[in-house]
């Protein structure tokens, strides 16, 4: 699977279209077709990788590993209200209904539209 195959791929599964991401990443909304024909810099491909929270490695095909390695001492805090970021548990992405269950139990049991 090509480096553009790939973030297609990984863009669809995030519910993504390739416009999105790359405007996600910083890049022109159509950068991400050229990739079909050139290689792009490995600053482009990490900004990619980081929206799509996956591993440059996986992007470019060195492993089938999609997540990446944890970056020492950038952790910063997630909220779960937030949409743009991607949420996984064992490797594989957290279906959006059962983020909402999540946010129901952390707000103990209570529907957000009642509060």
């Amino acid at each position: 699977m090509t480096l553009f195959e790939r973030v297609k791929e990984t863009s669809n599964n995030r519910g993504w279209s390739l416009q999105q991401t790359a405007q996600k990443a910083g890049l022109g909304i159509n950068s991400l077709y050229s990739w079909k024909k050139k290689r792009p810099s490995v600053e482009r491909i990490q900004a990619v990788a980081d929206v799509l929270n996956v591993s440059v490695d996986y992007l470019i095909g060195n492993t089938d590993n999609p997540i990446p390695a944890p970056k020492t001492g950038s952790h910063k805090p997630t909220d779960l209200a937030d949409e743009d970021i991607i949420l996984s548990f064992e490797g594989k992405q957290i279906p959006p209904e059962d983020l909402e269950t999540i946010r129901r139990f952390l707000r103990g049991g209570k529907d957000e539209h009642k509060r």
